[in-house]
């Protein structure tokens, strides 16, 4: 069940609505981590999932006078980033069709132990491959619940799929992870 937003969120979507700037800043600037987070996830990309969440916002602003201020602005801001992630893999795979890009991974960590580190950021780049490898909705099902945090019924209604749907491509997304990345 979605509860509905509460009487700050609902006069910010408001005057959001009526063109304030700062009233619409100060309704996302709350979400902006876990929308930079998700799309880093999706897109395996600190730089371009800032870039993709900058656009999302550029976007909403743009079609403010569509937001129900009966409706939580979360849900909204997620989809809309989601959509913005999916037309950036779209391009990347074009750019890659033709040569012109090539997916760069950085993992860190402050590790001491150096060989541990280098295996670890080994295993970790292979991991972000295999997801960026994934298709589009197992890897966005995957994302959404495994590593967003999300429930299955919540990443259902977010990607407008049933709860068995979500549950087939987590499973399926799994296996494929097995398969491409060896955990042991």
């Amino acid at each position: 069940m979605q509860v509905g937003p509460d009487k700050d969120e609902r006069d910010l979507i408001g005057k959001a609505k009526e063109g304030n700037r700062s009233a619409f800043s100060r309704l996302v600037r709350p979400h902006l981590p876990r929308l930079i987070v998700l799309a880093r996830r999706m897109l395996g990309s600190a730089e371009d999932a800032e870039d993709t969440v900058q656009t999302a916002l550029a976007s909403t602003w743009m079609a403010r006078a569509r937001l129900d201020p009966e409706q939580p602005i979360a849900p909204f801001l997620t989809t809309v980033t989601l959509n913005k992630c999916r037309d950036r893999i779209r391009r990347r795979k074009v750019a890659r069709l033709v040569g012109l890009s090539d997916a760069i991974y950085i993992v860190s960590s402050d590790d001491p132990d150096q060989l541990r580190t280098a295996a670890g950021r080994e295993l970790l780049t292979r991991t972000a491959q295999a997801i960026e490898g994934l298709p589009l909705k197992l890897r966005e099902a995957l994302v959404l619940v495994a590593l967003d945090g999300r429930s299955q019924a919540e990443a259902a209604r977010l990607l407008g799929v049933t709860g068995k749907t979500i549950e087939t491509r987590i499973y399926r997304a799994r296996q494929k992870l097995r398969e491409k990345v060896d955990f042991s």
